[in-house]
């Protein structure tokens, strides 16, 4: 086997003496100690040798990182002062692995979780600026780096760079417009609870036009939040006199993710199924006062572009039902004329029922969570129509009642898969997989 490279060899005499540190403060014992030492050697000829595998760095990381972890526990524990060379010994392996398999993401991003939990801001800017020079068509990099700056830095012209960036390389990557138009309304949603809290939140109707489309770049419109007051980060001093003239920024009336749809839509001509993922994705911010405006924008170019597919009928569905409270007079008038428009749909698209039936479940749910101030009647109404839904979902295998109960894990919607099991109670009690599930969630 080839000897260690000169420099594994400078490393190895580096880390000698801290060790020789980490055994005259007895931290570790001697025999401790040389054990450490071998072990270092064995794996720097490991990962210096021909034919040396990414899982290699990896096994030498984290046995750093063990180590170093069991000389903080043992420094705490005699009660002396020991910074030791542990985080910058994982540092150096990680920039040796990354620089010799540059092309493995699963190393890069292990890095890059380990310098974001090490809170080491200034090195992960180093490492996303050269992971996404190296793998320039991964959206997920760039999206990776756009929610880092956004959520770790509160730095939103970082993160929109990042993703503006991206989408020259990824224009064709569905998920990334769509993270795009997500952090965009994210940060609507910061701006606005900061002018809540300070008692500034106004109505914002005023509409702002997007300017022209540049090639390279999205069309955003010429006013926003960074324009007047560029950080969100909580120590900051607030002008409130900038907040307030927020209110009329397109930042507030939604304009920036409105601009993002658009871009999308030249992109995605043609595509229904996209337009209604940027739905669902809007209508998560059911709490920020410009969305209304954003879905009837996109439902408009649904109506417009696809007036027959399915789509239309579920986003017309759950656009009946966005904002309504089930405890509201109104509420099951506006409830009963929402699933005319999911039966119609099932008899106009029978290849498409199963997932309409989704579609009503998930939203029957939804309102079944929040039935505290529904009266009797309309709660049972509701019951009876969810099993209506079950049972055209379902079928008999069960199948479908499986998948559907799995993503509602998945989204942390624990309570709404509960709500299913008494639902189909046959279908559960049949159907292993079900039954697993049930077990699961009872935990």
């Amino acid at each position: 086997m080839a000897g260690p490279s000169d420099k594994a060899r400078f490393y190895l005499e580096q880390s000698a003496t801290e060790l020789n540190e980490l055994e005259r403060k007895k931290i570790f014992t001697r025999e401790e100690i040389k054990s450490i030492a071998k072990k270092r050697s064995d794996f720097e000829h490991i990962i210096n040798a021909r034919g040396s595998h990414p899982s290699d760095y990896m096994r030498y990381i984290e046995f750093e990182k063990n180590i170093d972890a069991l000389r903080q526990k043992r420094v705490k524990r005699l009660g002396i002062r020991h910074k030791g060379a542990g985080q910058r010994s994982i540092y150096f392996l990680y920039n040796r692995a990354t620089k010799k398999f540059s092309g493995d993401l699963t190393l890069w991003l292990h890095y890059i979780d380990f310098a974001r939990k090490d809170k080491a801001y200034r090195r992960l800017n180093d490492i996303f600026t050269s992971v996404v020079r190296l793998h320039p068509t991964k959206p997920e990099l760039w999206t990776l780096a756009a929610n880092y700056f956004m959520d770790s830095q509160a730095d939103i012209t970082n993160a929109r760079s990042y993703m503006q960036r991206g989408l020259r390389f990824c224009k064709n990557s569905e998920d990334m417009w769509l993270d795009y138009a997500k952090l965009e309304t994210i940060y609507v949603g910061k701006i606005a609870g900061r002018r809540k809290i300070l008692g500034l939140d106004i109505d914002r109707t005023k509409k702002q036009q997007s300017g022209d489309e540049d090639t390279d770049m999205i069309a955003l419109p010429d006013v926003t939040a960074e324009d007047i007051n560029p950080s969100l980060k909580q120590d900051d001093g607030v002008d409130e006199v900038a907040l307030q003239n927020l209110a009329s920024a397109p930042v507030l009336t939604g304009a920036i993710p409105l601009a993002i749809f658009d871009s999308a839509m030249k992109q995605f001509p043609n595509r229904p199924k996209v337009v209604e993922k940027f739905f669902n994705m809007f209508a998560e911010f059911d709490q920020l006062a410009c969305i209304p405006r954003i879905l009837q924008h996109v439902l408009d170019y649904l109506q417009q572009t696809r007036p027959r597919a399915v789509e239309n009928a579920i986003c017309s569905f759950r656009m009946q039902l966005f904002g309504q409270r089930p405890g509201s007079p109104e509420f099951p008038v506006v409830l009963g004329d929402a699933f005319d428009v999911i039966s119609s749909a099932i008899d106009a698209y029978p290849s498409e029922a199963t997932r309409l039936a989704e579609v009503a479940v998930r939203q029957l749910l939804t309102i079944q969570g929040s039935s505290a101030d529904m009266d009797s009647a309309l709660q049972k109404a509701i019951r009876s129509t969810l099993r209506k839904y079950m049972k055209a979902l379902g079928g008999t295998d069960g199948g479908k009642v499986a998948s559907l109960t799995r993503s509602l894990v998945q989204e942390g919607k624990r309570d709404d898969a509960r709500a299913l099991v008494p639902l189909s109670i046959k279908t559960w009690s049949a159907n292993e997989e079900l039954q697993e599930l049930k077990a699961a969630l009872e935990t």
